[in-house]
């Protein structure tokens, strides 16, 4: 075991038994096996004799500027591209369409490899690097596997990804070019997971995947750190995350409830999480209060298509101490979110990306969410990670002669106004 990399880090504690673990190179609990979950734990009086709004003020805008927060030395030379600290919008035009009061879109589609994945895979080459890895594997549906792969192209180590084979091909050709291995399982999400858990105990390599890797939550974490810094005292009154393994929502919980210890925040936003109609084990466990009893997992949305989530408790832990809710969504009301989030709102995010949107409209209309609260949506991936699905949702191009008059013609079968 090494010595904690951050003067503020101390230990890991497991989530399903409460056991304190030191801090090194583990990943789930010594007594509970796979199903214990660690977390990260900090002295936040050491963190709050540092991270200061006027401190933060003077810093890179990125997420290396919570540094005291982050499981990594600050001393350590961080990967070369910018990560985190993505934009914030607010879209009325789109907050009228779905009927909420304010509504604002967090597009980490923006990140070095466009998505939000960026933001844990950052942390991971890192500890790759601090424990003396040179090869860092994935299972993934994409997102996690590219951004991987790119994160490790910045810092000079291989990566080995492991993909089922129902990965969109534009995901598919950003691993290849980035300069990964990349093995496609003739199977599920679940058992290209296994077989890479397998291979990591094998061959030594760093294993990146987030629903057990502790440190990988830690960089998710940012975007709710940075939420808490953008809106300050004027915090929304929800935050709406897509949820698949159950850490990114897990991740911006932690990192919220953090900044409201810290006096960031004055309150808690409450967390809405979605899944997919077809992929909803941890809708399920939501409502049913029970433990999570795995599914299938089958939707146009990817990145959220899992069947036997390992972070679920995580993520219910956060929803709940949040006061939040969940709740799951057909594909076809997907679909429509891409469009109506591009149309009315600017930013074009790929199936799970906008699924918060679809989730949102679900949730105000069966009174989940009010019709005056501030909302807001984290988009999670760009849409151009699944062109596919962009196309089915966006429709068709009109095809003509080069002529003014069927220029009119086709105008005219479409009802848009002629100018």
């Amino acid at each position: 075991m090494s010595a904690p990399a951050s003067g503020c880090t101390t230990d890991l504690v497991c989530l399903l038994c409460g056991r304190h673990v030191p801090y090194g190179n583990v990943q789930t609990c010594p007594a509970c096996g796979p199903e214990g979950i660690l977390d990260v734990r900090y002295d936040y009086d050491c963190v709050a004799r540092t991270m200061t709004r006027e401190s933060l003020e003077g810093r890179s805008r990125d997420h290396w500027r919570y540094a005291e927060l982050l499981p990594v030395s600050p001393a350590s030379a961080k990967p070369r591209l910018h990560i985190g600290w993505t934009p914030v919008y607010e879209v009325p035009r789109l907050a009228k369409e779905l009927g909420a009061g304010r509504l604002f879109l967090k597009d980490d589609g923006r990140n070095p490899t466009s998505s939000f994945k960026d933001r844990a895979s950052s942390v991971a080459v890192m500890k790759a690097l601090e424990f003396g890895a040179r090869t860092v594997a994935c299972a993934s549906t994409g997102n996690a596997a590219s951004s991987l792969a790119g994160l490790s192209a910045s810092v000079g180590i291989r990566s080995v990804i492991f993909l089922p084979e129902r990965a969109p091909e534009p995901k598919v050709t950003q691993l290849l070019v980035f300069g990964a291995a990349v093995v496609k399982v003739r199977g599920t999400y679940e058992q290209a997971f296994d077989l890479c858990r397998s291979a990591c105990g094998k061959f030594g390599w760093y294993n990146r995947n987030s629903g057990t890797n502790p440190f990988c939550v830690e960089g998710k974490k940012t975007a709710g750190l940075e939420i808490a810094e953008q809106f300050g005292s004027s915090v929304p009154d929800w935050v709406v995350v897509s949820v698949g393994d159950g850490c990114t929502i897990g991740g911006i919980g932690k990192g919220l409830d953090e900044m409201l210890h810290l006096g960031f925040i004055p309150r808690l936003p409450r967390l809405l999480g979605v899944q997919a109609e077809c992929a909803r084990p941890i809708v399920n466990a939501f409502e049913s209060g029970s433990d999570l009893v795995p599914t299938s997992a089958e939707t146009i949305a990817d990145s959220i298509a899992v069947g036997t989530p390992r972070n679920w408790r995580r993520a219910l832990a956060g929803i709940k101490k949040s006061g939040g809710s969940m709740i799951a969504v057909p594909d076809g009301e997907i679909l429509d979110a891409i469009r109506i989030t591009a149309r009315l709102g600017g930013v074009f995010g790929e199936p799970a990306g906008v699924a918060g949107v679809a989730g949102l409209r679900r949730a105000i209309i069966s009174g989940v969410i009010g019709s005056d609260e501030s909302v807001l949506v984290v988009i999670t991936g760009n849409g151009l990670k699944d062109i596919d699905s962009a196309r089915r949702a966006a429709g068709e191009p009109i095809s003509i002669a080069p002529e003014i008059s069927s220029l009119e013609k086709a105008l005219a079968q479409r009802g848009d106004a002629i100018p």
